[in-house]
C-alpha cells in the first residue's frame, strides 16, 4: 500500500485518542521525572491536535505522521514508567 486511506487514518486516530484518555502521570518516587512526564504528555497532545489539523486539510500523510509522533511520546512515557498505564494493546509495555 502506497497511500494512507481515510479508514486507516481514522483507525489510528481512535487508537491514539484512547491511549491519551488512559494516560495518568505517575512518576517514580525519589526522581525528578515529573517535568519529563508533563512534557511527553504535552507533546503527545500537541501532535494529536496537529494530526487533526492536517486531516482537515486533506493531508493524510502528515496527519498519520503526527499521530505516530503522538503515540511515540505516549509509549516513551509508558516505557519510562512516568505514565501509569497497564494496557499493552495501546502502549508498548511488557
Amino acid at each position: 500500500m502506497k497511500q494512507i486511506t481515510e479508514e486507516k487514518l481514522n483507525k489510528y486516530f481512535k487508537v491514539t485518542e484512547a491511549a491519551l484518555k488512559k494516560v495518568k502521570i505517575k512518576v517514580p518516587k525519589n526522581t525528578n521525572l515529573k517535568k519529563v512526564a508533563e512534557d511527553f504528555l504535552d507533546m503527545a497532545q500537541r501532535y494529536f491536535q496537529d494530526a487533526k489539523h492536517f486531516k482537515e486539510k486533506g493531508d493524510y500523510v502528515t496527519a498519520f505522521a503526527a499521530l505516530n509522533y503522538a503515540h511515540g511520546f505516549l509509549d516513551a512515557g509508558a516505557r519510562l514508567k512516568v505514565f501509569d498505564v497497564k494496557d499493552n494493546k495501546l502502549f508498548a509495555i511488557e
